[in-house]
């Protein structure tokens, strides 16, 4: 199936403040997911609101997160939001009023299916790996069936999704804070893989694989 590049609008994917930070571009939706791998997943578990950070992986049409099965904020068929943020920096003004951050965000809505099928639920859980570290499902020890029936695998559809992304220098360079002669700008924040750590139980002839090693100053994404 091939989806539209366009977002569709639902009531509450629809931006009603700060509509010029929206977008309705799933290219969009793309990168903010493709940029990180951990994600916020919020439901409601007895009555009350509960948001739990977990890793996340995708394919075109859905989002994969995984817990364990005890877990109380991963039953299906209960609305949920899940959120993944980047902040890019802080965004300092003239007043503080108008301090902001400049960021890309993405909330994604609906109702999470239980994956029960195996084929689907390890290929699920390959590219959830896969996508936190390419190379890393064919380097290590694939789940064994005891660890499958102890795993649970949610797929969310991509369908209802918000953008919001903002970006640039403060808003008061025209305005009357602009000749009070302080400093504005933005201090722009970044973030990169360092050197593996061994672990100290490793035999010291056992080097990281490439496919680890050579993120090392990268970014992910």
């Amino acid at each position: 199936m091939t989806y539209s590049r366009r977002l569709p609008e639902s009531d509450l994917t629809r931006h009603s403040r700060l509509r010029e930070q929206g977008s309705l571009d799933r290219a969009d939706l793309d990168a903010i997911l493709a940029a990180g791998f951990v994600c916020h997943l919020g439901a409601i578990v007895d009555g009350r609101p509960l948001v739990v950070p977990t890793v996340y992986g995708r394919d075109e049409r859905q989002l994969y997160v995984h817990g364990s099965v005890a877990s109380r904020s991963l039953a299906a068929d209960s609305p949920v939001c899940v959120t993944v943020t980047h902040v890019d920096g802080l965004v300092l003004a003239r007043s503080v009023f108008e301090h902001g951050v400049n960021y890309r965000s993405a909330m994604i809505h609906g109702v999470p299916r239980k994956v029960t099928d195996p084929e689907e639920k390890l290929e699920g859980l390959r590219r959830l790996t896969e996508h936190a570290t390419p190379g890393q499902w064919d380097y290590a020890r694939r789940p064994s069936r005891k660890e499958l029936a102890a795993t649970t695998l949610l797929a969310l559809s991509l369908e209802e999704a918000s953008v919001k992304i903002r970006t640039g220098a403060p808003d008061d360079g025209d305005g009357p804070d602009a000749g009070l002669g302080l400093w504005a700008g933005t201090l722009p924040l970044t973030s990169a893989w360092g050197a593996p750590e061994a672990d100290p139980l490793l035999a010291p002839d056992v080097a990281a694989p490439a496919h680890i090693a050579r993120r090392e100053g990268t970014r992910h994404g």
